[in-house]
């Protein structure tokens, strides 16, 4: 049977925050641009779907249980809350939902019937082939080629895991009901939020963590105080661990760990593997193409984001850049700058923070107190505790650790986390002035507005 070849001078495979995003610029510059996507639960990437938007919104209805069961100590008196999880996924189905319908509605706008919805993978160096979700197959072929088909969760290969029914941060956003006893497999951002969320929901949580510290690229200051944080909220971890087995007894899941030198045996209802992410390469025959990946998978691009074959890019979490989103809509902004406006960006001199959206939030910007010393910089370090804050106290949210990091010959700030109450906000304050490559002391000395968090960095900088 012969399949018609259509012509594009544009296509996007995968329509993440990247691709959704350059999908109308490409339009608006009048060039001639597919964009396929492989579901109509996909519309709109990761982000919205199964990552950012619905576990912020599952941690927010944490943070409410949380409140209510502490009210007594703002003079409040509550009954105790009663999480109803059904509830709580029907609530971020609904925020997803229209999310997805507002992505759906911009992008059909865009491109009309050069949505394509279905699972592509390439046969040639411009060429892919697309199965449909009507099962029809069809051919497209294009000038230039984006990539943004992002990363699923990573399945570690551990004895009996494929035997069990175990969750991951997919699918524990679809359970009905509440563990009796959640077991997290992975002690990084997913884990660790899924941890609190589902400890403040009311069940018992067990972390398991291969290496000496939570958080294995943060300071170790910070990792114990992250850690502490959680330990008072009840979550147990055991660090330093292998999985050696898992099975299921009965209702129950089973896991022989190694801790140190002794095996020790842990029993729960639910396991949630967390231990990163995968690349989706595998699905796109990149071979055919001729685009080289790492060794993990993921597709390998230089500062432009340009693969080696030319008229190739790849954009988003599936480059083996920093998984964010917000990291995914700079690199559009790279391909609009050099294709579309005559510019000349690269990945090079950007700068990326990142929070871990637990309670009290862990925000993070530029370099750590260890990468500083690795790289030969010359520094002074502060630290403040979060309850010198005054509005931390206000609030009752006195919990965490401020920590900066400046170059004492510059006077510029290096790196910062921030792990206190709205820390994710305060951090963009202190990107700004390392952007405008300030000194520290426009921190230390500005005029904050008191009584906010921000207004800690005051009294952050003067320590230094």
């Amino acid at each position: 049977m012969e399949v018609d070849t259509q012509h594009y001078d544009d296509i996007i495979i995968g329509g993440g925050k990247a691709g959704k995003t350059l999908a109308p610029a490409l339009v608006a510059d009048g060039r001639k641009t597919a964009l396929v996507e492989r579901s109509l639960n996909t519309i709109g990437g990761g982000c919205i779907n199964i990552a950012c938007i619905p576990t912020k919104t599952m941690v927010a209805s944490a943070s409410v249980a949380n409140t209510v069961r502490n009210s007594a100590a703002y003079g409040v008196k509550a009954n105790t809350p009663i999480v109803n999880l059904a509830e709580v996924i029907q609530r971020k189905r609904s925020v997803v939902q229209s999310a997805r319908e507002m992505n759906l509605h911009n992008l059909e706008t865009a491109l009309d019937n050069n949505l394509i919805v279905g699972e592509a993978r390439f046969v040639a160096p411009k060429t892919i082939a697309v199965t449909t979700t009507e099962g029809n197959n069809r051919l497209l072929t294009a000038e230039r080629l984006f990539i943004n088909t992002g990363t699923r969760p990573l399945i570690p290969s551990v004895p009996g895991l494929t035997e069990v029914e175990f969750l991951t941060s997919e699918s524990i956003m679809e359970l009905e009901y509440l563990p009796e006893h959640l077991i997290v497999l992975g002690s990084g951002y997913i884990g660790l939020e899924f941890a609190q969320m589902f400890r403040r929901f009311g069940c018992r949580v067990t972390v398991i963590g291969q290496s000496e510290q939570i958080l294995s690229q943060q300071d170790p200051d910070i990792a114990i105080a992250v850690q502490t944080v959680l330990e008072r909220d009840g979550i147990k971890f055991l660090l330093n661990a292998k999985v050696l087995k898992v099975d299921r007894t009965g209702k129950a899941i089973k896991l022989q760990i190694q801790v140190a030198n002794q095996e020790i045996e842990l029993q729960g209802s639910h396991l949630l593997v967390a231990v990163g992410r995968a690349p989706t390469t595998d699905r796109l025959n990149l071979a055919a193409a001729g685009v080289t990946t790492d060794v993990r998978g993921f597709i390998v691009v230089n500062d432009r984001l340009e693969t080696n074959v030319p008229g190739i890019w790849a954009l988003g979490d599936i480059n083996g850049g920093p998984q964010y989103t917000h990291v995914s809509l700079d690199d559009y902004r790279i391909i609009k700058a050099n294709l579309i406006d005559g510019g000349n960006r690269n990945t090079s001199d950007r700068l990326i923070p990142s929070c871990l959206f637990i309670d009290p939030e862990l925000a993070h910007v530029g370099l750590t107190e260890t990468e500083a010393r690795q790289q030969g910089y010359a520094i002074r370090v502060a630290k403040l505790d979060a309850s010198a804050i005054p509005r931390a106290k206000t609030l009752g949210k006195t919990d965490g650790l401020l920590k900066v990091i400046v170059d004492t010959e510059t006077g510029h700030i290096l790196g910062s986390s921030l792990l206190c109450h709205e820390a994710g906000e305060v951090i963009s304050t202190v990107q700004m002035v390392m952007q405008a490559q300030m000194p520290y002391t426009v921190l230390r000395d500005g005029v904050l507005t008191h009584p906010t968090m921000t207004e800690g960095l005051n009294l952050l900088f003067s320590k230094l």
